[in-house]
């Protein structure tokens, strides 16, 4: 039995479900923050976030895999940057939304408790 060839939106969902895992884990969210300016080695990278090397190891690994992250090796250090700027802008636009929603959900809250304290 064949199968129906998959189509470029097909695939180009795919591709975006795959990238949106990225995005699934609140460690490669803080570590896409983290190396929003700069570039880090991957032993100040596991510092910085408080990660054992093997952890590290598999968000890095996952990352580069999705081409969310680009390495360079100098000597026997491996050195991590953020591969396409322009994922920070989504990164920021994504948080703009979650904090709007969270000071509305607050507002809300609030609202509830000033008229059930009456």
């Amino acid at each position: 039995m064949e199968s129906e060839p998959v189509s470029d939106d097909q695939r180009l969902y795919a591709y975006h479900a795959e990238m949106c895992q990225v995005f699934s884990h609140p460690k490669r969210l803080e570590l896409i923050n983290v190396l929003r300016d700069k570039e880090m080695s991957a032993g100040d990278l596991g510092h910085a976030l408080g990660l054992s090397p093997a952890n590290l190891s598999q968000h890095l690994t996952m990352m580069k895999e999705r081409r969310i992250l680009t390495s360079r090796k100098v000597a026997n250090m491996v050195y991590y940057r953020v591969n396409d700027l322009r994922l920070l802008q989504a990164f920021d636009l994504l948080r703009t939304i979650l904090l709007d929603q969270l000071r509305r959900d607050g507002a809300l809250v609030f609202a509830v408790s000033e008229v059930s304290s009456l």
